[in-house]
């Protein structure tokens, strides 16, 4: 364990540096891109004139759930991608696959709680209220999201170090689950039977369960449950390490 820990750390502290300085101002665009996506849609919205989205203030439903989407597929990126990107690093014996993912996963969380924070401090200056009122519902709906997220990515990353074009449809996915999980669009707007189609995905449920905990006036979708999201993200966490274990060797070599 004291190995382990020693080895997660470093990594760590590795793709921090990488991260943050790897390009110019990339700290800069790491923050930006969530906020033009909230600028833009927000403008959207105001052109339209809606001002509510459920019962709340229509800047913090698309803020939370931008924000909240964005934990999910940042971090199942970064843990898709994370073998392809060390592979020199496994040429020493402490390091396996498995470390690297569950460093860019940490860091990523990390990132994404300063992205979060900067940003609703950006929205409560503006003068919208921005305190949860369920502040642990709010953390177990995002952690769910995370896990899930870094579930998705360990599947993706042996799918990918096994069949490379796996990469192009797993990109082509992202897109229609940002359409389809009630990031900008309100599931409650969307006619049955449709919309229990949609409740498929556990996105959605998180999302939800996390714009509730920020205003208990929140009128959420009928059917979703905290209890789906972590079937689906333990679930996906265990199959991602039973591939990673299965598939050590292509993920080292590939």
């Amino acid at each position: 364990m004291a190995v382990t820990w020693s080895v997660w750390r470093a990594l760590f502290l590795r793709e921090a540096l990488d991260r943050l300085f790897d390009m110019r101002a990339a700290w800069f665009w790491l923050l930006m891109e969530p906020v033009l996506h909230i600028s833009f849609i927000t403008f959207i919205f105001t052109v339209i004139r809606l001002r509510t989205v459920g019962g709340i203030d229509v800047t913090i439903w698309l803020v939370v759930g931008l924000l909240s989407f964005f934990m999910f597929r940042r971090t199942s990126v970064q843990v898709m991608h994370a073998a392809d990107s060390n592979k020199p690093l496994f040429a020493y014996r402490q390091v396996h696959p498995f470390d690297t993912a569950i460093a860019r996963a940490s860091l990523e969380a990390f990132l994404m709680t300063l992205v979060a924070a900067v940003i609703l401090t950006g929205v409560a200056l503006l003068g919208h209220e921005v305190r949860p009122d369920d502040p642990l519902q709010v953390f177990i709906a995002v952690f769910g999201l995370w896990l899930f997220g870094v579930g998705y990515g360990l599947i993706a990353s042996v799918l990918m170090a096994l069949v490379r074009e796996t990469e192009h449809i797993l990109k082509i996915i992202m897109m229609p689950l940002y359409l389809i999980s009630g990031v900008i669009m309100p599931i409650s707007a969307i006619p049955q039977p449709f919309r229990e189609m949609l409740l498929f995905n556990p996105l959605v449920h998180g999302l939800e369960f996390v714009r509730q905990g920020f205003s208990s006036y929140y009128h959420m979708v009928p059917g979703v449950s905290l209890e789906y999201l972590y079937v689906w993200g333990v679930v996906s966490l265990f199959l991602g390490l039973l591939l990673y274990r299965r598939f050590t060797q292509q993920l080292v070599m590939k």
